[in-house]
């Protein structure tokens, strides 16, 4: 799986555009994030909550990274960082474009979550 290109509102894996903000699962699987789990916390999709933490860890996951929006908005909520800390899952947090680059050369069980505008 590639992540090929991300420009202000879609993502291209492996070819196929994404609208979308996504998610992509240890398996390969791509998802639509479930930003609505922060969103109803925080009010925004920009900090994520441990609700959404929840919902993008999986078990054996080493590394999550993190694509924070194509302006670098996107954060980690203290709970969702203390989540991912207690799960022994190492987060990297960039700007979208360069955390497509860190996903591309990932080494090990890693999910990715991507925003696209923001």
């Amino acid at each position: 799986m590639k992540i090929d290109a991300t420009e202000f509102g879609s993502i291209t894996v492996d070819g196929r555009g994404h609208p979308y903000d996504i998610l992509i699962r240890l398996s390969g699987e791509i998802v639509k994030r479930r930003k609505k789990l922060s969103k109803r916390i925080y009010g925004t999709s920009h900090t994520i909550s441990r609700d959404e933490a929840e919902f993008v860890y999986e078990k054996g996951c080493e590394t999550l990274v993190i694509g924070s929006g194509q302006y670098d908005n996107v954060r980690l909520s203290a709970e969702a960082a203390d989540f991912f800390a207690a799960h022994h899952c190492r987060v990297v947090l960039q700007p979208t474009p360069e955390a497509i680059r860190v996903y591309n050369h990932a080494h090990g069980r890693t999910v990715g979550l991507f925003h696209v505008t923001c």
